[in-house]
């Protein structure tokens, strides 16, 4: 920081009616002007006639030396005098100017508002002349007495004894009378002073007895009372030269204070040094706690703005680059801090409270790195648990706080650090009852909920460390400053997980109540910090470098099996009474825990112990999806804006609900990546993920109307509702869409395409471009044409457009189409270099994604195994890291090896994808380190999941959404989304024997039907596809089962001639079967007629 800064304006700091209390006392030599009509009273008494005060009866002090006289009011002793006369000299002068233009005026024309401003300038030009006069009396006064007191003392006050203390004594009272600390022989005689009084002091001499001259100290009090805190206060004034302006004087002017008086070659220069370390040291003696007056003196230097003194001082001293030649100046620093700061909110200290805008808070608290250079006065602050004593103080100086530091250093940020460090220290005492460590932790959270808006630079860091510049830094936070609150939070979050992890949740006795209200404002301060823009980017650090997550989850498993959640929402004071005792702890958890596995690879997650164990992942399920449902049918559907209020029940209300919101959007991200993580290494079965509550029989009905309890559980958690039900809920949003689109089918009629076997991409490219939104909803007819060029028999009653659907989405996702590639698994994902195949080819993938989206619409099941990345792109959805996994297991691999790997071990490797491209501007040149290898692995990932096919998924998605609507498929996860489209992997034959007719002459017990099932039962998995593509032409069964294929399934017989081929009604779903006399016979023809590809010739 440099050392140039802003420079206070006392004007503008000032209220018009006490504009003369903003400044501090002037000294001797320096006359008032009109702005700051400022002096000093003597011990005496001054007369206030010719000013235009007003006189007050009381008894008038001594007048030595003599000068014009005051009369002090009666409720001030003669002793008191002095001191009151400087107290309210400002409001007497301005009361003077005043009376002054009032009586002028009354006289002239019995208004004052009636004078124009030409006679209202004289009347004040008149007033402040007889002020100066006053003044420059005053000034002689205070010469004459200098003379008087160096005659008989001399300037080296060789003459002085302990009588000169005493009450009695003209020495102390001349002295403070006329002492100018801006003269360097004034100085000179206090500091001799102070090494007299000093030694008295250190040989076991009580200051009070002294200056008392021996008697009892009640009778004198006022006067020793008086000397006491003026003593203290030229002390202080004395090291700042005089220039004693509390907060308003440039930081520059204390560098140079302190460098030519503090750390200076004195040897080598002929400036005179102030002995610093002696004027505090005796200044710490003066406000001897033990003295009973002490609250006495410690009021009066905060009348003096004593904090903006200490202010400047310390950031003088801190900006010295010398740093190390003034330890002694600062431990006597850091005693008269101890001593100022002990007397607020101490049971036995009657202070007067302090202006937030001089007080200790916000003065002293808001100095940047205050405690790392003031280590002793820390120690001193936080062993006596002064912090307690200033938490009213520093919330009510959040908006006062000084603003002469740069604006990268906001006061807010630097008191935040420092009470953040406070905190720390506390937490990590064991002495601390657990009361003062909630208090404390309070008030970090109130500070943090206050902390306005700041963007920080670290936001906007490159990969390589760097960051831009422009011309707004100014605005932003400095860098080093916000690493550094960051740091704090991570010590502070330490001490409270090491507070939580001693308290014993299994403890059949239960939980106190100070454990709970600890444990309580430690949730409420996470949740606050996660929210704060001060703490951004502070996720990462925190959940790998403090303890907080397994702490929060054992926390929250022995509160959910001991039953305790009723009692910890009681000490939950933020929140309403009956709100539910889990929900603050799983407000922080959740977003914690999803961090983690964000970034976490499927080694790690079975391997570590340190946060969730797999044996507690179906515990944490269950917690979870509990919490998440109670949530859902408890929060208003229809929430009123939210409004500030006045009331503190309301306020509760409103934190209450919007932390509902909150904690029910972290649940549902939580479970469903651990449903992610479970589809890819089961740890729960499936079911698992469902809510035990019963779902009603008009569940999926009602999720239908906008509004719901269960359109809303569907559109946000559908993982709640089991399969079934959701499958339910797509098939009559299908069936809703067909209805509304019935008069248009009916209208338009059916679409009749003519497909040539020989050009089916081709033809069904062209043909099915040229369709509408609305004719691609409507009914479309397929005319086959074969190899020969002849139209092929049969009547398109649907089955003709299954086998369609079925051949063109097998030839134009085949890996010779090149639309699509395959991994090692044979699992489809979009091909990066389709433009080298088609010129175009995003129309093309256009046309693949209404094809998909037809087959859906249509309830046809489709052979289509997708990725599982491709799969969340088609939900529009997100892809991470681990996502690569299904596009390249090997990479994968590789990529997860290199996180162990030292920077000596990754130097071969720069920011260069897979294909030989930069990973960013650049990144042919950086090396991959142990520092950013994390990133080098996301920034792959993202380039192989996003980057490289990011304009042929976008056209995909494009063309599917014109048939089925996003909202449609959010209510299934990948594995379930595959299924719906390709149906069951294998034929459920017990299945499709219930569910299956028979006419002619067959029947169920039939010889000719048992041998039928027993050789369906045998075919092979691959032959069993062919069988229901012969029938039905999908060779994937309903998702729902054969019960939901219409029309169902059917045998007829066919003739008496066992050596005919069996034949099949695609449209109808029916097959027509021979009487074969062996299953030998039977398997052969079946086998025969499945590999003939004659299609309906056969008929």
């Amino acid at each position: 920081m440099g050392t140039q800064s802003l420079q206070y304006d006392a004007t503008l700091r000032c209220s018009p009616k006490r504009k003369f209390q903003s400044h501090a006392i002037s000294t001797p030599d320096e006359p008032p002007s009109k702005k700051t009509l400022l002096f000093n009273s003597p011990e005496g008494s001054v007369n206030s006639s010719s000013l235009g005060i007003p006189k007050n009866s009381g008894r008038v002090a001594r007048s030595t030396p003599d000068v014009p006289s005051l009369e002090i009011p009666p409720t001030v002793d003669a002793h008191d005098g002095f001191e009151e006369g400087e107290r309210q000299t400002e409001d007497l002068v301005e009361t003077a100017l005043v009376n002054n233009a009032n009586n002028a005026a009354m006289s002239s024309s019995g208004d004052p508002t009636q004078l124009d401003g030409q006679a209202l300038l004289e009347l004040q030009n008149a007033s402040a002349a007889k002020i100066q006069r006053y003044w420059k009396a005053l000034q002689l006064r205070r010469l004459e007495a200098r003379e008087s007191f160096c005659r008989t003392l001399s300037t080296l006050v060789q003459n002085v004894d302990w009588n000169c203390f005493g009450p009695d004594s003209d020495f102390l009272r001349q002295l403070l009378f006329f002492f100018n600390a801006k003269r360097g022989e004034d100085v000179d005689m206090l500091c001799k002073i102070c090494d007299i009084l000093l030694l008295y002091v250190r040989s076991d001499g009580d200051l009070v007895t002294l200056f008392a001259g021996g008697v009892d100290s009640s009778r004198v009090k006022s006067v020793v009372v008086y000397r006491l805190r003026k003593l203290a206060f030229i002390c202080l004034l004395s090291t700042r030269r005089g220039d004693f302006e509390s907060c308003y004087l440039e930081w520059s002017y204390f560098v140079y204070f302190i460098f030519n008086c503090v750390m200076f070659d004195w040897a080598s220069s002929e400036i005179k040094p102030i002995p610093f370390h002696q004027l505090l040291e005796f200044a710490v003696c003066l406000m001897n706690p033990n003295f009973q007056w002490s609250c006495e003196i410690v009021e009066y230097l905060q009348m003096k703005k004593v904090n903006c003194f200490f202010r400047g001082v310390i950031g003088a001293l801190l900006q010295s680059e010398r740093h190390t030649k003034y330890l002694d100046c600062s431990s006597a620093l850091s005693k008269i801090l101890t001593l100022v700061a002990s007397h607020v909110g101490n049971y036995s200290c009657h202070c007067s409270s302090v202006d937030p805008r001089w007080s200790f808070s916000s003065q002293i608290l808001s100095i940047p790195s205050l405690w790392h250079n003031l280590p002793d006065f820390k120690k001193a602050f936080c062993s006596n648990g002064f912090i307690s004593n200033y938490i009213l103080e520093i919330a009510s100086c959040a908006d006062v706080l000084p603003t002469d530091i740069l604006a990268n250093h906001p006061g807010q940020a630097c008191l935040l650090a420092n009470v953040l460090e406070t905190a720390t220290w506390i937490l990590s005492e064991p002495d601390f009852a657990p009361e003062s460590r909630a208090e404390i932790i309070g008030l970090c959270t109130s500070l943090l909920d206050g902390f306005p808006k700041i963007t920080s630079p670290i936001d906007r860091t490159y990969v390589d460390g760097t960051i831009p510049i422009d011309n707004d830094a100014n605005y932003y936070l400095d860098v080093d400053l916000q690493r550094h609150i960051l740091t704090l939070f991570q010590h502070l979050v330490n001490a409270a997980v090491s507070g939580i992890l001693s308290i014993d949740f299994s403890d059949s006795a239960g939980l106190s109540s100070t454990e709970l209200q600890f444990v309580g404002s430690i949730s409420f301060f996470l949740h606050g910090m996660l929210h704060s823009s001060i703490t951004d980017g502070i996720m990462t650090e925190l959940v790998h470098t403090t303890e907080i997550v397994p702490a929060l989850w054992n926390f929250i498993k022995s509160c959910h099996t001991n039953d305790k959640w009723q009692f910890f929402s009681k000490y939950c004071s933020q929140l309403l009474p009956d709100a539910p005792g889990w929900l603050l702890p799983l407000s922080i958890f959740c977003p914690m825990y999803s961090h983690i596995l964000q970034f976490m690879d499927i080694v790690e997650l079975k391997k570590s112990e340190r946060y969730v164990s797999l044996e507690d992942l179906p515990s944490l399920v269950f917690i979870l999806k509990e919490a998440l449902w109670e949530l859902l049918l408890t929060i208003p559907l229809q929430s009123s804006s939210l409004q500030t209020t006045c009331s503190p029940l309301d306020n509760k209300k409103m934190l209450t609900q919007v932390l509902k919101s909150s904690v029910m959007t972290g649940l549902c991200e939580l479970l469903i990546q651990l449903e992610k993580w479970n589809n890819m290494d089961q740890f729960v079965p499936p079911i698992g993920f469902c809510s035990t509550k019963a779902i009603s029989d008009e569940f999926a009905s009602q999720a239908l109307i906008v509004g719901t309890h269960e359109a809303e559980i569907i559109r946000l958690a559908p993982f709640l509702v089991p399969f079934d039900t959701r499958l339910e809920i797509f098939q009559l949003r299908l069936e809703a869409d067909h209805l509304l689109m019935g008069n248009s089918r009916q209208y338009f009629g059916s679409r009749t395409l003519e497909i040539r076997r020989t050009n089916l991409l081709k033809d069904a490219f062209n043909n099915i471009s040229l369709l509408s939104a609305e004719d691609l909803k409507g009914r479309i007819q397929i005319v086959f044409f074969n190899e020969h060029g002849m139209k092929e028999a049969g009547v398109d009653a649907g089955g003709i457009f299954r086998e369609f659907m079925n051949i063109i989405t097998q030839s134009a996702f085949s890996l010779e189409s090149r639309l699509f590639k395959e991994t090692a698994d044979h699992l489809l994902y979009p091909n990066p270099e389709s433009k080298l195949a088609h010129a175009d080819h995003l129309q093309y993938f256009h046309f693949l994604g209404v094809l998909l989206g037809k087959a859906m619409y249509e309830g046809i099941t489709v052979c289509l195994p997708f990725t599982i990345f491709f799969l969340r792109k088609l939900k529009q959805k997100e892809t991470f890291f681990n996502d690569l996994f299904s596009l390249d297991p090997e990479l994968y691999r590789t990529l997860v090896n290199l996180k162990p790997k030292n920077s000596d071990d990754l130097s071969y490797i720069y920011f260069i994808a897979p294909d030989g491209k930069e990973l960013f501007p650049g990144g042919a040149r950086m090396h991959v380190t142990a520092h950013n290898v994390t990133t080098y692995m996301h920034l792959v990932a993202n380039y192989q999941l996003n980057c490289q096919n990011r304009v042929q998924t976008a056209q995909f998605v494009r063309g599917f959404q014109q048939l089925i609507p996003k909202e449609w498929t959010d209510m299934f996860n990948e594995h379930e989304f595959q299924l719906l489209i390709s149906g069951s992997l294998s034929l459920n034959v017990e299945d499709l024997q219930l569910n299956t007719n028979y006419s002619g002459e067959y029947h169920m017990d039939h010889v000719v039907i048992v041998m039928f099932w027993n050789v369906l039962r045998k075919f092979s998995g691959r032959d069993q596809e062919r069988f229901l593509m012969f029938v039905t032409g999908s060779a994937r069964g309903p998702i729902r089962g054969f019960g939901t294929l219409n029309p169902k399934f059917g045998i007829k017989s066919y003739g008496d001639d066992p050596s005919r081929l069996p034949l099949a009604s695609t449209c109808f779903n029916q097959l027509h079967l021979p009487p074969y006399q062996t299953e030998e016979q039977m398997h052969a023809k079946l086998i025969q007629a499945l590999s003939s590809k004659s299609g309906f010739d056969l008929m």
